[in-house]
């Protein structure tokens, strides 16, 4: 036997491998998109508009970016159109797409009535062109979502707070390295979309 052999360690106690696994999908369900756009938007909210009431701008944001989103995955697993919220086949992912243009576009006209505090409301531009990109992407190659919000969270969130916020990239190698590991995507696919989320703070740059 050698020793880079991961093996029992007794009856009913996990290997290494078993263990690395349920891991990483406590991870991705702890940082799974819903979640983490409902932090960051409540962050990016509270420092646009320098004062309380951002978090209920930002909890619109949250909402419609996704909460609404996660709840359609959930409504159409319950319909047995999909398996998981991971909706592995990529064929299978367009119309999820288009409910969060949809809800982010919604959302963002209910700001400009509202006269929401710009800065919220250019991180809605934001996620709705990083969007555009990941259909755009889906349609030839699978290209990972979590690591997109994910990305797209900590840097929207170090454009309008500090550079220290780019630390939490760490949790965004996490959501990669979680999506690697449970087979959901390839390292590629994960960097693409960190790449793609990281793009998003061109919108604070032309805004």
């Amino acid at each position: 036997m050698t020793s880079g052999t991961h093996t029992p360690t007794g009856e009913g106690v996990p290997t290494a491998s078993a263990r690395t696994a349920s891991a990483a999908r406590t991870v991705t369900d702890v940082l799974q998109p819903r979640n983490v756009l409902l932090a960051g938007m409540l962050g990016i909210g509270l420092a646009a508009a320098g004062d309380w009431t951002g978090l209920l701008w930002g909890f619109l944001g949250a909402l419609c970016a996704g909460l609404i989103p996660a709840g359609y995955i959930e409504w159409e697993r319950g319909r047995g159109t999909w398996g998981d919220r991971h909706v592995v086949d990529r064929t299978k992912r367009a119309p999820i797409f288009f409910v969060i243009l949809g809800s982010i576009g919604a959302g963002s006209v209910v700001m400009v009535l509202g006269n929401a505090p710009t800065g919220i409301l250019v991180a809605m531009l934001a996620l709705w062109v990083m969007t555009i990109g990941l259909l755009a992407v889906n349609t030839v190659w699978k290209i990972s979502v979590d690591a997109a919000v994910a990305s797209a969270t900590v840097a929207l969130l170090a454009v309008v707070h500090s550079p220290w916020w780019l630390a939490a990239y760490a949790l965004t190698a996490a959501v990669c390295w979680t999506r690697v590991v449970l087979g959901y995507h390839t390292v590629a696919q994960t960097v693409a979309g960190s790449a793609l989320g990281a793009a998003t703070t061109l919108a604070y740059v032309f805004a």
